[in-house]
């Protein structure tokens, strides 16, 4: 089965692969299917939003592509790539037949012309190396197509995804326009590293996923078997929440919350006793002031007291998600000029003065 019969049947088969969504993310994903649209998901990492791709594709029986972005990734990476050794070798092979080919030709234009009479045999399909984005829309059974962490690749990569998300296509220049015969589940994930464009928000259906609530999350940990009493989880999972209250640079996630459980189960914890979770706190905690911030707090939050949060986290995570932060020209607006003096006057610089440094120059060796 690969399509979905209402909004329920969502959640329970996605229940069936381990994946316990709520009414909301359900609904997106029932949405997602009959329209034919792609899915983008943000929110902090680790609440599920890649493992909603790698459920999918169980719930449905289709195969996972996963493009995961990087900074300066290009097309090459995303779309597809000549696969240019390969063109080589072929050349070499047929040295022989080129060369008699060419060999009555009158002139050295004669011989280009036949030469590139040619081209169409060196850029084909054969030589084409598919990309995650077109190997979606060329395979000939439904895929689900994950692109992971959009927010870390550069704005020109999400100009190359416009087309494949709008109209389900890939356009080759050298061999034409390929259309998906089965259009892929295209989901989207994004952690709020930037400000995504309004032209990829237009063409998906767009999600939140923040951390769930104290009695879902408990469903998931339960749900993963890792080993830990439900008691256990539950206590442990009021105390993950009251880490993230105290403005922690990165917050525990649900992940790591599983991964928690799992480090108790496997030392044998019968009770959450503060010096064991300050052993173990390394699981959640991943920088110097949030592994001491939080052993501080562990005592107070084992015994179900509150904890006053500090705002140093919150900053950082504010500053790291405020538009412009990168600065002019970061997301392609136009750069203002630079200021001129205290009253915004631009210095001119008369032609003999400009004339006097083109001169000076001429005789300095240039920089490699």
């Amino acid at each position: 089965m690969t399509s979905f019969a209402s909004v329920d049947d969502v959640a329970a088969r996605l229940a069936e692969v381990g994946y316990l969504a709520d009414r909301r993310l359900a609904t997106t994903v029932f949405l997602q299917a009959e329209l034919g649209k792609p899915v983008l998901l943000e929110g902090p990492a680790g609440v599920g939003k890649t493992e909603l791709a790698k459920a999918l594709a169980a719930a449905t029986g289709r195969r996972l592509l996963r493009l995961q972005c990087y900074e300066g990734q290009d097309e090459t990476k995303a779309l597809y790539d000549w696969d240019y050794g390969k063109q080589m070798l072929y050349t070499q092979l047929l040295r022989e037949k080129i060369g008699a080919i060419v060999e009555d030709a009158g002139d050295l234009r004669e011989a280009v012309d036949r030469i590139s009479a040619q081209d169409s045999v060196f850029f084909s399909e054969r030589f084409l190396a598919a990309r995650p984005l077109l190997e979606a829309v060329r395979s000939p059974e439904p895929v689900v197509l994950l692109v992971d962490e959009v927010d870390r690749a550069d704005e020109a990569l999400e100009a190359v995804l416009l087309e494949m998300l709008a109209e389900q296509q890939v356009s080759v220049p050298e061999l034409g326009t390929f259309t998906a015969a089965h259009p892929p589940y295209v989901v989207l994930t994004s952690n709020n590293t930037r400000d995504l464009s309004a032209a990829l928000k237009r063409r998906c259906l767009h999600l939140f996923l923040d951390y769930p609530s104290a009695a879902r999350e408990l469903d998931i940990i339960r749900s993963k078997k890792t080993g830990l009493a439900d008691a256990l989880a539950g206590h442990l999972v009021d105390v993950v929440r009251g880490l993230r209250g105290l403005g922690l640079r990165k917050p525990p996630s649900i992940s790591e919350t599983i991964d928690w459980a799992r480090t108790l189960a496997v030392l044998g914890a019968t009770e959450l006793e503060p010096g064991l979770l300050e052993d173990t706190i390394s699981v959640v905690a991943k920088y110097e002031k949030d592994v001491e911030r939080a052993a501080a707090a562990l005592p107070k939050l084992v015994a179900g007291e509150e904890v006053a949060a500090e705002n140093e986290g919150a900053a950082l995570r504010g500053e790291r998600d405020r538009p412009g932060r990168h600065g002019p020209g970061y997301y392609g607006e136009k750069q203002q000029p630079a200021p001129g003096d205290e009253h915004g006057r631009v210095r001119q610089v008369s032609t003999s003065q400009g004339a006097r440094s083109f001169t000076a120059n001429l005789g300095r060796p240039r920089r490699a």
